[in-house]
């Protein structure tokens, strides 16, 4: 599990009630998952695993998810509930329809988020402005804190 820098400590009068990790489920996002439910677990906040699915109303041309990959994800989901529970975390998940970024910023107001976690794919700028980023648009819209964690075990480019 990653650890929290030593020195991470609440600031005075606040209290992070909860912490919603935005997660795709994939190993590039295993980094930020161990991030939030370290923090979940050091600052005593409730962990809410989410993670964004494509709506069955997205728009002309495009398919939402089909009933079985909603399942799988529910259950890829479940998994890391559990492994905050097991670590000491209050831990449930939600499986949000939407565009990822605008579905992440959703469901971080409508849960009344006070930090998303997101991880990253490490682009570049030229990547991010390329192929767009999720973390980059939920860093820029969200009304609360916004922790960005890279995996670690990659080989990273710079911003």
């Amino acid at each position: 599990m990653v650890s929290v820098a030593p020195g991470l400590h609440r600031p005075a009068g606040q209290h992070l009630e909860t912490i919603l990790l935005a997660t795709d489920l994939t190993s590039a996002s295993s980094a930020a998952t161990d991030q939030a439910i370290d923090l979940a677990v050091r600052l005593e906040a409730r962990l809410l695993v989410v993670t964004v699915m494509e709506s069955a109303k997205a728009g002309v041309g495009r398919r939402g998810a089909r009933p079985e990959t909603r399942a799988a994800r529910a259950r890829d989901a479940q998994r890391v509930v559990h492994e905050a529970r097991a670590a000491g975390a209050e831990a449930r998940f939600l499986v949000w329809e939407g565009d990822a970024g605008p579905g992440i910023i959703a469901a971080a107001e409508s849960e009344g988020a006070d930090l998303i976690v997101v991880g990253t794919h490490g682009r570049s700028s030229v990547g991010r402005f390329l192929l767009g980023s999720v973390s980059d648009h939920v860093v820029h819209r969200a009304d609360c804190a916004v922790l960005v964690v890279r995996p670690a075990d990659e080989d990273v480019s710079t911003d």
